[in-house]
């Protein structure tokens, strides 16, 4: 804005305890013209009136020892000075703001931080409309408001002003709000576009990967087959190497397609019986690998509400995690059960495996974050993180508790059914 000269009819007093507030105050009255003192504190502020003679004051309201609104009082109590106008600084975030203004007969109020306009708005209204020969000492208005009694001490154009200044502010915050929440509108359409993009190319890209990937398996079986005896010995442990390599790859790309289609895929709710599925993922578990003994202790009538596609695959998850961390241990154990916690209920998987760190508990739901080496414990690093946007989309939470070497212990609720 540019400055305007020749607008000052006397000096603003600045009461505000910040330097900074303070600077920026003065250095924006006075581009624009006006003559500016300045006082640190409302005691000094008081004594600075009476020879100074202000035409206007702007006051802080939050100020150490005397705050803005008893400041106020105390000015226009004062016969040699109550004709002097005072802006209050304000947040404005609550109705006994204005109140307080009209309590202690403020002028006006300009929210904080300053917006550049409205402050010289303001304070060329009051310099121009200020009449000292219409203010005079007047008894109280004692009104009530939210359980507290009050005195209204303010002139009728006084509360005019002070009531025209809030509903201005009002709708000004009303317009900010609005253009944030477009903005935000705006700014979410393009997340969702930019993660349906996103889906899309993880999905064509996995999708067109596993072409290669089977002809690399192929060729390795093909080797294999018919080579393997006058291959060099290192030569098969290469080509099994490779055809391994290519079934991990082939694991993982199925993991990350499988993840970009559960945002798409509608949730079809119903009564499910997990007590059921956690049996039959056991026996499938048991049938894979028949040399390991592990005890499973499943619950019996679990019975959860959700899509029993979308629940079948955290239960693959979180039991098939309990299987393969416990593959070190004689006696193994892995337990599905349900509790009440706050109310609600809380299905947990437990086993007796490896365990983690609870200082990385926060990455256990992050994809490719793994916990253990792959020399360790083999997997793709997606599972859990599968498993945790199923139980968001289904209104519920998930999380982890775990100790090294004693096991871990997954929670996850599910949210009502809407």
């Amino acid at each position: 804005m540019e400055p305007t000269a020749g607008k000052s009819t006397g000096d603003i007093l600045i009461i505000e305890d910040s330097p900074t507030q303070s600077a920026q105050l003065r250095h924006i009255l006075e581009t624009n013209g006006y003559r500016v003192i300045s006082a640190g504190n409302g005691k000094e502020a008081l004594a600075l009136i009476p020879g100074q003679k202000p035409s206007l004051i702007i006051s802080d309201i939050i100020m150490p020892g005397l705050d803005g609104y008893e400041l106020c009082r105390r000015i226009k109590e004062r016969e040699d000075c109550r004709d002097i106008p005072v802006i209050l600084l304000t947040s404005l975030s609550d109705p006994h703001d204005v109140i307080r203004g009209l309590e202690c007969g403020a002028d006006n109020f300009i929210t904080k931080p300053c917006n550049e306009e409205h402050l010289l708005s303001r304070v060329r209204h009051l310099l121009e409309n200020r009449n000292p020969c219409q203010v005079e000492a007047r008894s109280g208005l004692e009104i009530h408001f939210a359980g507290e009694r009050y005195c209204i001490t303010a002139d009728r154009r006084q509360i005019l002003d002070l009531l025209l200044c809030t509903y201005e502010t009002a709708i000004q915050k009303n317009n900010e709000l609005i253009r944030a929440q477009n903005e935000l509108n705006s700014l979410n359409k393009q997340l969702e576009t930019a993660n349906r993009e996103l889906e899309a190319f993880n999905y064509t890209v996995s999708h067109d990967l596993r072409s290669p990937l089977t002809n690399i398996s192929g060729y390795c079986q093909v080797l294999l087959e018919l080579h393997a005896d006058t291959l060099d010995l290192n030569c098969v442990d290469y080509i099994q190497e490779i055809f391994q390599a290519t079934h991990r790859m082939n694991d993982l790309i199925g993991d990350l397609m499988e993840f970009s289609r559960l945002n798409h895929q509608e949730l079809k709710r119903q009564e499910v019986n997990l007590s059921a599925i956690a049996r039959i993922i056991a026996a499938e578990l048991q049938t894979k690998d028949k040399q390991r003994r592990v005890d499973f202790k499943i619950g019996e009538g679990i019975i959860g509400n959700g899509d029993s596609r979308l629940l079948h695959l955290v239960l693959v998850n979180l039991l098939g995690n309990a299987w393969k961390y416990t593959g070190r241990k004689e006696s193994a154990e892995i337990e599905f059960g349900v509790m009440e916690a706050a109310g609600k209920q809380v299905y947990f998987v437990r086993d007796n495996g490896a365990g983690f760190d609870m200082a990385e508990a926060h990455r256990l739901f992050g994809t490719f974050q793994r916990l253990h080496t792959k020399l360790e414990f083999e997997g793709t690093g997606i599972g859990l993180a599968t498993v945790q946007r199923i139980i968001q989309r289904h209104g519920g939470t998930i999380w982890g508790e775990g100790e090294i070497g004693k096991g871990a212990t997954f929670y996850f609720s599910l949210g009502p059914e809407p």
